[in-house]
């Protein structure tokens, strides 16, 4: 099957326009209720506890310990892929801000253990190792609280940059899931311990609100959403083409793909449903718009999974999620585009360009080694030409022709009065991104999506 190329789409449901203010409104309530889980475990401290021996270390590590709890919840929320938030941030954001809570998280729950222990070891004068061997035998749910904890230790460790990039993407996922059985527990082990439940319903009532409110989200969010859209829509593998070496399109069809709400430069996370692939998931930018009934996705073979979809046979089933991203026309805030792209990153930009309004000027700049690099080269000039725009291409070896200051100012004369899309590889994008600033672009005016979380 032949993609339609640069002709227009049948009617379709646009993408949703994100609302900036559900951002504001997210961060007010996230530090509202951490004023409330704060206010709540202070005032259930008595003057007498706090003048026991140990009293305040013992108060200490409660008030870490809830703190922690509830940033881990806030971590979850982040990546529990809402979409009025996800629109308003973009999922590379919010795995950002994901990843600096994470060890502010983990530091306030392991001086949880530390002060209760200490805490608990002078009200019993004991020794801290003697009174952590007894909160472990002798304690409910304390064993699985280490456990818990141990989880998040991995989980932390998993996530640090250079531990990561020797792991796989599926084992650094499968390590995550752990996670949740880590809050489960540590969730059980506060119910059942928690001191300062004990004559506070009211503090008991609001955390169970917190959490059973946080796991709604996750179900919903990310289980039950994402099954009733596969069941509506119920994608299967038309046929896989060459654009260029070691790059191919996967075109899908399904049901209903009008109703598909998508917008250019936005990407799902897929899943082929074969033997070998059902279990992997990446996330892969839309090359095109959605064609009724076809949508398509362009791949460069740089993994496992990403070399196995060039032998997809057709009528292969498709498990996708999203879409996702804030890489769109609703990011701009001019009628003046360029839109720069190098490698598969050409691909969204394709995309974008394609939902762009008519009113837009849109200026295309591409850099590959060679022409036949250029990924839909005919489409992209076909939808330049079509809008009167200006299309430019850089070929050369990657160390001696590239996208810097100099080339900019030449192919984009006016590139401080316009919006600039940038999509590549990770050098590339960060020399494009500072010669973009260098030549009088504002920072909000500079966008850019990445992908790897």
């Amino acid at each position: 099957m032949a993609w339609p190329g640069a002709a227009p789409p049948a009617r379709r449901r646009v993408g949703h326009a994100p609302r900036r203010w559900f951002a504001d409104a997210f961060l007010a309530v996230t530090g509202l209720g951490l004023g409330v889980v704060v206010a709540l475990v202070v005032t259930g401290e008595s003057r007498g506890s706090l003048a026991a021996p140990g009293g305040w270390l013992i108060a200490g590590g409660r008030l870490a310990g809830f703190t922690g709890a509830y940033l881990m919840l806030i971590m979850v929320v982040l990546v529990a892929r809402l979409p009025w938030l996800e629109r308003a941030v973009g999922q590379d954001r919010l795995v950002l801000w994901h990843r600096r809570i994470a060890p502010w998280a983990l530091v306030l729950i392991g001086a949880h253990i530390v002060l209760v222990t200490l805490g608990y070891a002078q009200l019993a004068k004991s020794g801290a190792l003697h009174q952590f061997w007894q909160f472990l035998s002798s304690y409910p749910d304390m064993l699985a609280a280490a456990v818990a904890f141990g989880l998040l230790v991995m989980g932390g460790v998993t996530s640090i940059r250079r531990a990561r990039s020797h792991l796989k993407y599926e084992t650094w996922w499968i390590v995550h899931l752990y996670l949740y059985l880590a809050l489960a527990l540590a969730f059980a082990h506060q119910i059942v311990t928690g001191v300062s439940f004990i004559g506070h319903p009211l503090t008991k009532a609001v955390w169970i609100v917190v959490w059973a409110a946080t796991a709604g989200m996750v179900i919903v969010f990310r289980v039950i959403q994402p099954i009733i859209r596969n069941l509506r829509h119920q994608l299967r593998v038309v046929s896989v083409v060459e654009e260029a070496p070691g790059v191919v399109s996967v075109i899908c069809a399904g049901r209903q793909i009008s109703w598909m709400a998508v917008s250019g430069g936005q990407y799902f996370q897929w899943r082929f449903l074969t033997r070998e692939l059902w279990w992997h998931s990446h996330p892969y930018s839309l090359s095109a718009l959605p064609h009724p009934p076809y949508v398509r996705v362009t791949v460069k073979g740089l993994g496992d999974q990403s070399r196995a979809l060039a032998h997809l046979r057709p009528g292969t089933r498709v498990f996708i999620e999203g879409p996702y991203g804030a890489f769109t026309r609703h990011a701009r805030s001019t009628e003046q585009v360029a839109l720069i792209g190098a490698g598969v990153g050409i691909t969204p930009l394709r995309a974008l360009l394609e939902d762009l309004p008519a009113s837009v000027d849109v200026v295309v700049v591409v850099r590959a080694s060679t022409v036949e690099d250029i990924v839909h080269r005919d489409e992209i000039a076909e939808l330049v030409r079509q809008r009167g725009g200006r299309f430019h291409e850089v070929v050369g070896p990657r160390h001696q022709v590239r996208v810097g200051t100099s080339t900019l100012r030449r192919l984009v004369p006016d590139i401080a009065h316009r919006d600039v899309y940038v999509c590549g590889p990770d050098g590339f994008t960060e020399l494009v991104v500072s010669a973009s600033s260098r030549l009088g672009v504002p920072s909000g005016n500079i966008h850019q999506e990445k992908f790897s979380f």
